[in-house]
Formats: structure tokens, C-alpha cells, sequence
């Protein structure tokens, strides 16, 4: 897909992402992991460890084709999206958290991204086919995490105007995420039937199972309620937009993003879905969570 969405529009899109984590982050969102580590180690034990254990057993269970098995596990091992924090804040989730989780998870990313989709390239024999080098990974993230310091920069010197804009760059990074997705599957809209139909179900399972992985385990493990709402939707609104750079700019083949992009089309109806059955279940029981103040 060799075209101006992604040479320009790809680019932009992760860039404006970005920024708008950068705008929503300060330094004491680094420190608050010795604040509260239980929380932060259990959450990103679920995204690290469990959650692609959870999709490589989907994908070998599900039997996908190899490219499509490799973008599932490039998508698990991607890090929790910007639009987590607004579900969370939604919902009642601590937001504070799902800041420092993503700003983290984004920097681990790094050693972690690699390493578990070069597994998942190896364990399907793909290796003449794609090829994620790792310092080819570190340039990306290089350019990914400037927009991020920009952002925070930004947030330093100008913070009533980074608070302002926190929420339109929210939302523009909503729209192009959906403006990508819809251009990827119109650029394979001759292969899109047969795509849904391969990964539609592994798409939605692993989403709905990352979301209720990253309530249950958290709170059997005796994080509190807003803690462990702020963790589903880390955990479960994973960074898609990332997933397709990956795929299209650095491994050079569409059909690897193709996961990331029918997730999309999944996880911001599936996350809604939960955060209400969270918070209708919640207040049944009358015990109503704090949310934490965004930061």
C-alpha cells in the first residue's frame, strides 16, 4: 500500500497520537510507579505476558493463516492506546494510572514489541517473507517517542493550553485511526471478505478477552476497583495505529496490519460495552469507585 496515507497520512496519524500523550504527561507520572507498584507490575505483567499468550493460543487454536497470526501477535504485543485514558475517565477508572501505564508500556515496547513478534515470524517460518530488525524498531520508536517529549515540553511551558487541547487531540486521534482503518481495508477491499471472515472472530475474542483479563486479574490480586478499570482499558484499547506503521512502513506488508485495523473496528464498541456492565455491576453491589483525578 504504497500510497499518500501511508507516506504522509500513517505518519501524521501515529505523530498527532503521540503529542496527545505527551500533553497529558508529567514527570510524577513516572514516579507514581513507587506510589502504587502493585497495580502498575500487575497490569503490565497482563499486557507483557499474559494477554500474548492468551492471542498466540487464539491464533494457533483458530488455525489463521501465518501473516495474519503474525499481525495478531504484532497487535498484542503493541502498547495501550491514548484513547484508554478517555475511556477510563468515562467509566471511573483511575486515569492517573492508565497515564503512567501507557507512558511506561510505550518505552518497554521498545525491547518488548520486537522480541514477540520476531517469535511469532520465526514460529510461522516467515522469515524470508518479513523482517522486524531491532534497530530498525528503535529508529521508529526514536521518532515516535519525539512527538511525545514535544507534548510534554508543551505541557511544561503552556499547561492551560495543553489541558485544553487535551481532549480535540483525543478525538483527532480517533479520527484518523478511523480514516486509516477505513483506507487499509478499501486498499484490500478484494481480499476484505475473506479477511473479516479469517480474523473477525480472532479479532473480537482477543479484544473482549484483553478487557476482562484486565479487570478480573487485577482485582483477584487485590487491586482496587478504579485501579483495575484503568487497567482493562490499558490493556484492552491497545495502540492499533502503532500495529499498522509496524506492519506497513517497517515489516512492508499489509496484510500483517490487517488485525490492527478489523481490532479497531472492535475495541472502542467493546470497551464502551464493558465500562457500562463494569459500572452497572458495580453499582449493584453500591460500592460506587473513586476516580482518580486525571493528572
Amino acid at each position: 500500500m504504497d500510497s499518500a496515507l501511508t507516506t504522509v497520512g500513517l505518519p501524521l496519524a501515529l505523530a498527532i497520537i503521540m503529542f496527545g500523550l505527551g500533553l497529558s504527561l508529567v514527570p510524577d507520572d513516572f514516579r507514581r510507579v513507587a506510589r502504587h507498584p502493585r497495580a502498575v507490575v500487575v497490569a503490565l505483567t497482563c499486557q507483557l505476558v499474559l494477554l500474548p499468550l492468551v492471542c498466540f493460543g487464539l491464533v494457533k487454536g483458530l488455525d489463521l493463516p501465518p501473516l495474519l497470526a503474525i499481525g495478531m501477535m504484532l497487535l498484542a504485543a503493541s502498547p495501550g492506546g491514548t484513547s484508554a485514558n478517555l475511556f477510563s475517565h468515562l467509566f471511573h477508572g483511575d486515569v492517573a494510572l492508565n497515564v503512567t501505564l501507557t507512558a511506561i508500556n510505550s518505552i518497554v515496547a521498545i525491547v518488548s514489541l520486537p522480541i514477540i513478534t520476531n517469535l511469532a515470524i520465526a514460529h510461522y517460518d516467515q522469515g524470508d517473507e518479513v523482517s522486524l530488525q531491532f534497530g530498525k524498531v528503535v529508529e521508529v520508536f526514536a521518532v515516535v517517542l519525539v512527538p511525545v517529549a514535544i507534548g510534554m515540553l508543551v505541557r511544561v511551558r503552556a499547561s492551560g493550553w495543553a489541558l485544553r487541547m487535551d481532549r480535540p487531540v483525543r478525538t483527532g486521534s480517533a479520527v484518523v485511526l478511523a480514516v486509516l482503518v477505513l483506507g487499509i481495508l478499501v486498499d484490500q477491499r478484494e481480499n476484505v471478505g475473506d479477511y473479516l471472515a479469517d480474523i473477525g472472530v480472532a479479532a473480537g475474542l482477543f479484544c473482549a478477552i484483553s478487557l476482562v483479563v484486565g479487570y478480573v486479574v487485577p482485582r483477584a490480586l487485590g487491586v482496587r476497583e478504579a485501579q483495575a478499570i484503568a487497567s482493562s482499558m490499558e490493556i484492552g484499547v491497545h495502540n492499533a495505529t502503532l500495529a499498522i506503521f509496524v506492519a506497513v512502513e517497517v515489516l512492508d506488508n499489509t496484510e500483517i496490519s490487517i488485525p490492527a485495523a478489523v481490532y479497531s473496528l472492535f475495541m472502542f464498541v467493546y470497551a464502551s460495552l464493558w465500562g457500562m456492565v463494569i459500572t452497572r455491576w458495580i453499582a449493584r453491589r453500591g460500592a460506587t469507585p473513586p476516580a482518580a483525578p486525571a493528572p
